[in-house]
């Protein structure tokens, strides 16, 4: 009889251990979510445009950014923290969908835009100069809405507007 019950048990902690390694497996394709949303500001010549907004402040949450995701809506993005101010490296490995990547000084203006990237590309793409944040949108967005190189940005990441 005990040999039936610790039978069970050990069944049971197989059954368990089989079952956490395979939602393990399935979630290891998930796309990460960033643990914050916000929203975030843009000031350009045609107007005020607003993002609702991921954020990236984590090394993990950097690692990842948006890599997995099949789809990024208009008007959403997400935003990564670099602090301090520095010169910023990025790649679309493993990310399946092309976005603009907006280079954000630590004083809200828009360093310098990478549109149109191209997916899945281990291709380094630099900020070219010190920048302390990176929005990344779907691409073709600064073009949409006319955003450009010093056009400043509001959010708590770059200090009160």
């Amino acid at each position: 009889m005990n040999l039936n019950r610790n039978s069970g048990w050990r069944a049971a902690r197989l059954w368990l251990a089989v079952a956490l390694i395979a939602v393990s497996a399935a979630l290891a394709g998930t796309p990460a979510r960033a643990a914050s949303f916000g929203t975030l500001e843009i000031a350009t010549r045609n107007g005020v445009h607003i993002f609702s907004v991921e954020m990236a402040t984590t090394e993990d949450e950097k690692s990842k950014g948006l890599m997995y995701r099949r789809e990024l809506a208009d008007g959403k993005g997400m935003l990564f923290d670099f602090s301090p101010e520095q010169q910023i490296s990025m790649w679309m490995k493993n990310t399946y969908i092309s976005l603009d990547m907006i280079f954000i000084r630590a004083d809200g203006r828009i360093l310098r835009i990478a549109e149109n990237t191209e997916p899945e590309s281990t291709k380094i793409i630099s900020s070219g100069g010190l920048a302390r944040g990176v929005l990344e949108v779907p691409a073709g967005t600064a073009q949409k809405y006319g955003i450009a190189p010093g056009d400043r940005v509001s959010h708590p990441l770059f200090g009160k507007r």
